[in-house]
């Protein structure tokens, strides 16, 4: 093979690699295993505050 076709058959792998890799990824948030595109990233400072904030206000209903 020459130079120029392995770069192209390295991009073409590489583009085949990442396209499956987004699939699986897609795939596993679809079962809730982890979050990718579709449900958007949470804030990770708002997190625990909020989930403080609603185990606090639990206790204090009992």
């Amino acid at each position: 093979m020459t130079g120029g076709m392995e770069i192209v058959v390295a991009l073409v792998f590489s583009a085949a690699v990442l396209f499956g890799a987004d699939r699986l990824l897609l795939w596993l948030e679809s079962r809730g295993h982890v979050n990718w595109r579709r449900k958007g990233r949470r804030q990770l400072s708002d997190e625990p505050t909020a989930r403080l904030d609603s185990m606090l206000s639990d206790h204090t209903r009992r």
